[in-house]
């Protein structure tokens, strides 16, 4: 298809040290929206199942009572800092939140930089596994330097010092870290309703094992979740692969980005306050 690579051709001429952003966003918005949207789903799944990590989420009750509230936020506060960067006003805004949440609890580094690891690896992999073409080296660059940006700023130290070296620190902390946990079983179970309720109702029967085949075998084990036979794992893969294909051989570049019409969330049918999401009434609102 005329025009395909003209994306990437312009990514190719960018410095990803000083335009990560730019390249990040063209991913984003313009060459894999649903699969980077699907990515930084399953980014943040895993990262809610590290023991104590999903301890933290389920003392709160924001994932396990308030989950659509949760994940809009999580969502809405992610991408206004892509859409935004951190120095503009709005994508400011949303960092300061997100540091202000996070803020009351006892976070360890390790815990926060697994969560970046799991925002720059895990979408990553899926674009290289399902996506219409693999991520290119500007792009794996420009991953990992927005989420060292963003670690930065919210005071996480020690980030491994290139995407290679993360991709390899977050595998050996993923292998000893991940493990099986009542509290990731919960949280597992209240985020995949909603996973549930947005499949098409033809694949509604097949809608709980649709959800696992997603999973790799260690996040399957760490929430408990039965592997499915093997028919509907090799039928995800080769409908993801098939798409991946059409998109490849027939689509044809985006014109209108991601978001052209603002950034929608159920939970806020009438638009949003950056300052209102997360928790209300809490400690996280301490500190105004």
């Amino acid at each position: 298809m005329k025009g395909r690579y003209d994306n990437l051709k312009r990514v190719r001429t960018l410095d990803p040290q000083r335009d990560y952003l730019d390249i990040y966003q063209t991913m984003l918005r313009y060459e894999f929206p649903w699969d980077m949207k699907l990515g930084l789903n399953l980014a943040f799944n895993r990262s809610f199942s590290v023991p104590a990590i999903a301890a933290v989420h389920t003392t709160t009750g924001e994932l396990t009572d308030r989950t659509q509230k949760r994940i809009d936020d999580t969502g809405l506060l992610m991408y206004e800092m892509v859409l935004n960067g951190f120095d503009e006003p709005r994508g400011r805004d949303a960092l300061r939140r997100v540091n202000q949440i996070h803020r009351p609890y006892d976070i360890g580094n390790d815990d926060f930089r697994y969560v970046l690891g799991c925002l720059v690896v895990i979408p990553t992999r899926w674009l290289r596994e399902y996506g219409w073409r693999p991520p290119c080296c500007h792009e794996r660059q420009a991953t990992y330097l927005f989420y060292r940006e963003l670690g930065r700023r919210m005071g996480i130290t020690d980030i491994p010092g290139s995407y290679d070296d993360f991709e390899t620190w977050f595998d050996a902390h993923d292998a000893a870290h991940l493990l099986p946990n009542d509290d990731a079983v919960a949280i597992e179970r209240a985020t995949r309703m909603l996973m549930l309720a947005r499949l098409p109702r033809t694949l509604a029967p097949l809608g709980n094992a649709l959800v696992s085949a997603m999973y790799d075998e260690p996040l399957r084990r760490a929430t408990r979740v039965d592997a499915p036979v093997w028919p509907v794992r090799a039928g995800l893969r080769l409908a993801l692969r098939s798409r991946a294909r059409c998109q490849r051989w027939f689509g044809a570049p985006r014109t209108t980005p991601l978001f052209a019409d603002g950034i929608k969330a159920r939970t806020y049918p009438q638009g949003y306050d950056i300052s209102q999401l997360g928790p209300r009434g809490s400690a996280a609102d301490e500190g105004r």
